[in-house]
């Protein structure tokens, strides 16, 4: 039990996540690591202690749309992606920080888009850091050959297959997923998978993430063998890249995603849409290839490419590896320096 009645005011950071055990809730426990590690007190909680006013981040955008702003405490907030005309929740939450910017102290967003977004709506400029979604080079270490024979015996997939990887949540709901989250692009990806089963006869998809109903379907339908590895938190996603023999991002619209940092730290080729801080990090055809949202027929030809050409495969992964140790969490410890300043007493 925090015992708030003995702290001094906005001498504590106070971190709200979402409560629905998956990614919005590891970025809470990444913050406490962070304000720790720069001699700050934090605590990941469930609501905010309202005798005494502190420092309070939450990691989920969508908070800006409920009752968070009556305390007097000190406001900060993840606000990775979400532009206004997409959807009505992402209008929502930007109305909201629009009516409210005054009373918000901080907005870190994860990329360029994103920044430019947010100080449109009239907040001050000081007010929005850009730090992007980073790596725990402790957590994401290379890929060897010795582990790749070791979690394909784990899973079930074949030494043979040529194993392509999708971690994340893109069907709407916690329950089966059977209706897709198109933002997340699940539609592109089958449709790119299927042009690839055309070309490579052992392909396998590694899935994990909730709510994947609507992908394993269309991968039931083709023909196309998968393994979908539930997992109850996200922490055991490290060992998945470990059977992979490249990653595919097909979203239309993302904050991160992490998987560009993750893939990148593993060693796994990778190929993503132009979105979020993908934009920001890649180089097409240097650390990883990149595509216009929605492109499948550009999404397969450089998934082929990658399948066909050992040399542009190291290449990507050699470049990679540097690109994910210039985003460690360890390299952004002096921008979260940075950003605590002025939310944080002292």
């Amino acid at each position: 039990m925090l015992r708030s009645i003995f702290w001094k005011p906005y001498s504590r950071l106070l971190i709200v996540g979402d409560n629905a055990g998956w990614s919005v809730d590891d970025d809470a426990k990444d913050l406490k690591n962070f304000a720790r590690k720069l001699g700050i007190e934090a605590h990941v909680v469930r609501r905010t202690p309202l005798n005494i006013p502190q420092a309070v981040h939450y990691t989920s955008q969508f908070s800006l749309t409920f009752d968070i702003y009556k305390p007097k405490h000190r406001i900060s907030i993840d606000y990775y992606h979400g532009r206004p005309e997409t959807q009505g929740s992402f209008k929502k939450c930007f109305e909201a920080l629009k009516k409210n910017h005054e009373k918000v102290t901080r907005v870190r967003v994860s990329n360029k888009e994103m920044e430019r977004l947010i100080k449109s709506s009239g907040i001050a400029p000081e007010k929005v850091m850009r730090i992007p979604l980073g790596i725990d080079l402790g957590i994401f270490k290379p890929r060897t050959r010795e582990k790749r024979v070791v979690m394909r015996e784990k899973l079930g997939i074949p030494q043979e297959a040529y194993t392509i990887g999708s971690f994340q949540k893109d069907g709407t709901g916690w329950d089966d997923g059977a209706e897709p989250k198109l933002i997340k692009g699940p539609d592109t990806f089958l449709k790119v998978i299927g042009g690839m089963k055309k070309e490579i006869p052992n392909l396998w998809v590694l899935l994990s993430g909730p709510a994947r109903g609507y992908v394993k379907n269309g991968l039931d339908k083709m023909g196309v063998p998968y393994r979908h590895q539930y997992l109850k938190d996200s922490s055991g996603v490290t060992e998945l890249y470990d059977a992979l023999d490249l990653y595919i991002v097909t979203s239309r619209e993302e904050g991160g995603p992490k998987a560009i940092l993750e893939s990148m730290a593993k060693g796994v080729p990778l190929i993503t849409t132009a979105v979020g801080q993908a934009v920001d990090l890649v180089v097409d055809g240097q650390n990883a290839m990149i595509t216009p949202t929605q492109d499948v027929a550009g999404l397969s030809k450089k998934a082929l490419e990658i399948w066909r050409d050992n040399a542009l495969r190291e290449a990507l992964i050699n470049r990679g590896f540097e690109t994910a140790r210039e985003n460690s969490f360890e390299s952004q410890l002096p921008l979260w320096q940075q950003y605590f300043r002025g939310l944080i007493a002292g």
